[in-house]
């Protein structure tokens, strides 16, 4: 990562970092730690910044919608903050084009993969609390996150693959669908799972994630197209 990297990243953050070495760190996936010099990933940032982002959307959700119920908040809460949600905001602001990952990782499309995009929109909002406050991490949220969460909102999805294949389901009086792991590959840091989906004993459909819960994501989204 050089420094006209971090300084061009900065100029799109709109925040100078007094300590960059957080920015730094923020960027650097876990691939990256047998590489010379490199001590730390965004792990712990992303930790801080998972905690801090769900805090701030909360905390404007039950502000902006007082006479919705609980239910309703947490649906939009996790509707806004899934992995599909994070990941294309990743994408929109190029902050992907900006993480540290060893070439082994980068040929296996860790520049694209959802869920390390997800944790750097995290790490980037965990460091910018660090170096700067609470502030400076809300200003993260209101220019990035809540544009995407309100178009979420207004347009209603706020359900995931899962649940609507669920009610697809049970709409036609069957029971509800089971997700079984059937495949792993690859190393610790870096296993692609494979999940199948199944309906009174019938596979429907199979998904590939860097998590068992993006597979399972992914073989309920291709369910859907099929029944």
């Amino acid at each position: 990562m050089t420094t006209q990297n971090l300084k061009s990243l900065q100029e799109v953050l709109g925040y100078s970092y007094k300590d960059e070495s957080l920015l730094e760190k923020a960027l650097t996936h876990r691939s990256c730690l047998n590489h010379p010099g490199v001590t730390d990933s965004y792990e712990r940032l992303e930790f801080l910044g998972d905690a801090i982002l769900e805090m701030l959307i909360s905390v404007y959700l039950y502000n902006k919608y007082p006479d919705k119920m609980e239910g309703y908040l947490t649906a939009a809460r996790s509707a806004t903050v899934r992995t599909e949600s994070l990941s294309e905001i990743s994408k929109e602001h190029h902050f992907n084009d900006y993480i540290r990952m060893s070439k082994g990782e980068e040929a296996t499309g860790g520049r694209k993969n959802a869920s390390i995009l997800e944790d750097v929109i995290e790490s980037l909002i965990g460091s910018l609390y660090v170096d700067g406050g609470l502030e400076i991490a809300k200003n993260f949220f209101e220019q990035f996150i809540l544009p995407n969460a309100k178009d979420i909102i207004a347009l209603d999805k706020l359900k995931d693959a899962k649940s609507l294949l669920q009610e697809k389901v049970q709409s036609q009086g069957l029971v509800s669908p089971i997700y079984q792991t059937i495949g792993e590959t690859g190393l610790d840091h870096n296993k692609t799972f494979e999940v199948a989906v199944f309906v009174e004993g019938k596979q429907l459909a199979t998904g590939l994630g860097k998590n068992k819960q993006e597979a399972e994501q992914k073989a309920a989204q291709k369910a859907l197209e099929l029944i």
